[in-house]
Formats: C-alpha cells, structure tokens, sequence
C-alpha cells in the first residue's frame, strides 16, 4: 500500500485520502494501485457502506505525475491492465456510494473521477481543469461520454478541447457538484454525508444507483475502451512527447510542427 494513499475506514465508512502535498498530489502508478486495491477489496468487505475520496483544503490532485507517467507509461499488459486503467474501471463498476471532497485545484483525472462519484462536494477554491489536449492527448475516464451527457455538447467541447480551468460556482451551475462549502469545512462534509448514506437499507443503495446507471453502463464500458486505445496511441506520438518535455523543462510546448 502506497504511503501517498491514505486507507482509513471509521464505522462503515471508507476514507482514501490523496497524502502527497509536497507533490500536489500527483498521481503516481503506485497510488492508482493503491486506490485500486483498496475499492476492489470494499466491493465485498460489509463492513464498508460507503467510501469517501478526498485530498488536502488547498489541494485535492494535480492529476497525473508526468515523470512518473513518463518512466511508466499506462499500458497493459499479459500480468494485466495498467494500475490507472484498473483504478478507472474500479470506480465504474463500484456498486456502493462514493462521495468526493474537493477542495483546491483538481486536474485531469482529479476531475474526471468526479463524473464517477454520486455525491460531490467542493471548496469555494476549487479549480477544475482538463487539459488533454493541452498535453497531446485525448479524455479519459469516459468523460468524452459523460461530460457532455452531463453539461451538453458545446460546454463539454469548450472544457475538453480548450482545457481551461474552471472553477466552483460554474462547476455547480453545471452540475458536477452538490454543493460549495468553505475549504476547511468540504472533508467534514462529506464525511457526515457518507455517514448518512452507511445508515440507510445498503440494498437499497445499490438497487437505486444500479438503475440509475443501467442505462449507461453498455455505451459507456465501450467509450471507455476505445479512450483508452486512443490515449495510448496519442501518449506515444510526438505531440505528447513534447507537451511532457515541456512541462518538465517549464517551456510553453511548440505544437507547430504537429
């Protein structure tokens, strides 16, 4: 179990806590194991009712550590699928609550997990962002799919294809979050609200988020799929290469020639 990744469960509620501040808690391959393992075991643990996923009051992730996805780019293989495609499809086909505490910036993956949650509450300082495109790349997650399920078609392209941050009050306005409550107070929030739901008939819950999902779950296993191809073609093209060169020598990328 990776330090960086914080399991901790309380009565019926499991907390995994982003713990990489000196990092921005970025996400390493380790940590996607982590969080893996630990949604996989609670699909069958009882004793966990609901799971809470949070970070740090000025940060929830930074997304992705380009050098770590550098060293150890996402790919499968015949031991099996890479850590993030493992930690993805566990937040998929999770069958309990998950609530999100968000609070500071939450980039990429920090914010396309979101669209797997049910309930998610935010700081008045959150900043949401998905800058694939921004790193040569392609969404991920299934928000290709969700996002404009969610938002519509011109508000999911102007987010996916511009890749500029947004923030709380829009995130609301949008639906992607619940609630806005003071940084210092999101975690604490979101800890009553998993409470509330660990009380209730857990049958129940699953029934209920099942059919609320059903619909969706064919079309959008399949989008996820193909994402997934075309994120790991993209990820070995020269667009990439030079966005996470760039990143890494803190120079504005040269898309010119791409």
């Amino acid at each position: 179990m990776s330090d960086d990744i914080l399991v901790h469960r309380e009565g019926a509620v499991l907390t995994l806590t982003f713990n990489r501040l000196d990092k921005k808690n970025a996400i390493t391959a380790a940590m996607y194991t982590a969080l893996a393992d630990a949604l996989v075991a609670a699909v069958d643990d009882d004793a966990v009712r609901a799971v809470v996923i949070q970070g740090h009051e000025q940060i929830f992730t930074a997304g992705n550590d380009l050098q770590d996805f550098k060293e150890r780019p996402p790919v499968n293989t015949d031991a099996g699928p890479a850590p993030v495609f493992r930690y993805l499809e566990a937040m998929r086909t999770f069958p309990k609550p998950i609530v999100a505490a968000v609070a500071g910036p939450a980039v990429g993956i920090g914010t396309t997990l979101l669209l797997h949650c049910d309930l998610v509450y935010a700081g008045d300082n959150a900043a949401f962002s998905l800058p694939f495109v921004n790193l040569g790349l392609c969404p991920e997650a299934g928000s290709s799919e969700l996002l404009p399920r969610l938002v519509g078609y011109a508000r999911a392209a102007e987010k996916l294809m511009l890749g500029e941050a947004f923030y709380a009050e829009e995130a609301l306005d949008m639906g992607l979050i619940s609630r806005i409550l003071p940084p210092h107070e999101v975690n604490g929030f979101a800890q009553s609200q998993a409470r509330k739901l660990a009380d209730k008939p857990s049958a129940s819950l699953r029934v209920t988020k099942q059919l609320m999902k059903k619909g969706n779950d064919a079309s959008l296993k399949a989008i996820m799929d193909d994402e997934l191809v075309q994120f790991g073609q993209l990820l070995r093209g020269p667009a990439a290469k030079e966005a996470i060169t760039a990143f890494m020598e803190r120079r504005k990328p040269d898309f010119s020639k791409f």
